[in-house]
């Protein structure tokens, strides 16, 4: 499976955290593997396992991150579907060097095509915009 592939499924799974427990999330995604709906090697099921455990882990700090740059909006007021790609999005810009900012922010445009809302595609384009030009001075 391509990084696209094993990105959309790690947002499928990561979506599944505004409705369960952290706790229940190994459960959630032992049933996601097995549903029949998806095939994937032991070494992508692994790396979509880990990438979504390290991202569940640092979410509180992810959500932190996301408020400072949602102005006049709360994390809470935002979609779930964008909450998510917005929380993965951050997570790679972030935390994984291997992936290029405009890459980062280009998956989480698609995928909120795909998933989201009508507006969603610029909702979440101008939110990551925004973070990583916020991200530029903190830097500088």
């Amino acid at each position: 499976m391509k990084r696209r592939g094993q990105r959309e499924q790690i947002f499928k799974l990561l979506f599944r955290a505004d409705f369960y427990e952290p706790g229940e999330m190994q459960e959630q995604a032992e049933m996601f593997f097995k549903s029949g709906d998806l095939t994937v090697t032991q070494d992508d099921r692994a790396y979509i396992t880990a990438r979504l455990e390290d991202i569940l882990e640092k979410l509180p700090e992810i959500d932190r991150k996301l408020e400072d740059s949602i102005e006049g909006w709360k994390l809470s007021r935002v979609g779930k579907v964008e909450k998510t790609l917005l929380r993965l999005a951050v997570y790679e810009l972030d935390y994984d060097e291997e992936i290029p900012t405009g890459v980062a922010i280009s998956e989480a445009v698609e995928l909120s095509r795909k998933y989201g809302q009508e507006n969603a595609a610029s909702f979440v384009n101008g939110i990551l915009a925004r973070y990583v030009r916020g991200r530029g001075a903190e830097n500088a």
